[in-house]
């Protein structure tokens, strides 16, 4: 009980950071249509946008398992706070010199900062306390994420989307001064990013001053291999789970503004709080999620939670008008529970292999650099944003086998 109790205190910190990067992650989907229109952009370019953030998580998940284990998760966390913090504070420069290959560049940043943060509070949540409740823990600790998620686009889209010129006034311009205009609505976002860069660090100064404990699989024997960690199938199944889950959340969030515009033929801002409503829904479903594991296995729940995602992505493709919006609203409920589920069923019973896979985990965030830009393909060659819908669909179906035979613990021979 007394080790419980010196548990809280580091929890809700770690807590803390799973607001911040779903706060950061949550206003790309205003950044997509935001630089889109700023410098007319396809579909398919504006993609670029999750390519730039998520292929950091490819790059700099097997460094950020290397610092944990080098230097503790502490280290780690301030690491990545000071990445994030840089990167939001390149949106400045980015801005001034009106460069969309900037704007990646930041976020590229940003997403590096991220990877090292993800790669550290995952497994510590999950070991600070029960083994048996680690799976609770984590959906706990990421229902924070999903209020991120409910409130980035509506206050993302106000103090960014809100800023530019409309439409019918771009129209009465000549091609040199819309071409100008569309161009100066990249400064909106210098103070968001300014402001978020500089609470990023005053939250890392006070992780330096704080203590925390120190959660290392200490082991002298088995150093972990990325060959070796792989011998565990319900990771292996876990990281390609993560990567098709991953995928599918950002085609549904990210493009959720440029989809509900064309779907339901609303205007951006409008989109932007139907957006804010599935962040809502993100952030119930977390919670209902997290009350469900009490009573139902968390792999059963997986399953069920996937598949349901999988017909409402059928709806998306086939449905019309307001509809379409519902069927994204209960995606992104169904699929609230899947990232932590994962995680935690992939690291299950690892020991000294824990800080290998979480890296391989987070590793495999890269789908959501991956498969966005097929939807964005899709839709760009049938002239049909719905038909994008393909893709989420297949990846919901991947994590549904996961949850059904791929996560089970097999012994070693």
């Amino acid at each position: 009980m007394q080790q419980t109790k010196s548990y809280v205190a580091p929890l809700i910190l770690i807590t803390c950071l799973f607001f911040l990067w779903g706060f950061a992650h949550n206003l790309d989907p205003i950044l997509i249509p935001h630089l889109k229109k700023s410098f007319t952009l396809t579909t398919t370019q504006s993609t670029l946008v999750d390519s730039a953030v998520f292929i950091a998580y490819f790059f700099m998940a097997l460094p950020a398992g290397y610092i944990m284990k080098k230097w503790g998760y502490k280290m780690g966390i301030i690491t990545g706070l000071l990445l994030f913090s840089l990167g939001s504070f390149l949106f400045v420069p980015a801005a001034n010199f009106q460069s969309y290959d900037y704007f990646l560049i930041a976020l590229f940043v940003i997403a590096c900062g991220l990877t090292i943060l993800e790669t550290a509070a995952n497994p510590y949540v999950t070991a600070l306390g029960d083994p048996d409740t680690s799976t609770q823990r984590l959906n706990l600790a990421q229902s924070f994420n999903g209020l991120a998620v409910a409130l980035a686009p509506a206050i993302g889209a106000r103090v960014i989307l809100t800023k530019g010129h409309s439409d019918a006034q771009l129209a009465t311009m000549t091609e040199a001064a819309r071409k100008v205009a569309l161009a100066t609505e990249a400064y909106s976002v210098k103070t968001p990013y300014t402001v978020l860069a500089i609470v990023l660090l005053v939250v890392a100064a006070i992780f330096y001053f704080i203590q925390l404990p120190d959660l290392r699989k200490n082991t002298n024997e088995n150093t972990s291999s990325l060959l070796k960690t792989f011998r565990h199938s319900h990771l292996s199944w876990a990281v390609a789970a993560q990567f098709f889950y991953v995928g599918a959340q950002v085609c549904v969030f990210s493009l959720f503004i440029l989809y509900a515009t064309k779907s339901a033929n609303i205007n951006e801002l409008e989109a932007a709080d139907y957006l804010g409503i599935g962040g809502l829904a993100f952030l119930i479903g977390r919670f209902a999620g997290t009350a469900f594991m009490n009573k139902i296995a968390p792999s059963k729940l997986l399953t069920i939670y996937a598949m349901v995602s999988a017909i409402l992505c059928g709806i998306a493709i086939k449905g019309n008008g307001v509809v379409t919006i519902y069927a994204l609203i209960g995606i992104c409920f169904f699929m609230s529970i899947m990232f932590p589920t994962i995680f935690s069923l992939g690291i299950k019973d690892l020991g000294p292999d824990t800080e290998m896979a979480s890296s391989l985990i987070v590793m495999s965030i890269v789908g959501g650099a991956i498969l966005p830009r097929m939807f964005g393909l899709i839709s760009d060659a049938t002239g049909n944003i719905q038909l994008g819908y393909a893709v989420p669909l297949v990846c919901f179906l991947v994590v549904a086998y996961f949850g059904w035979k791929g996560h089970k613990v097999k012994s070693e021979n």
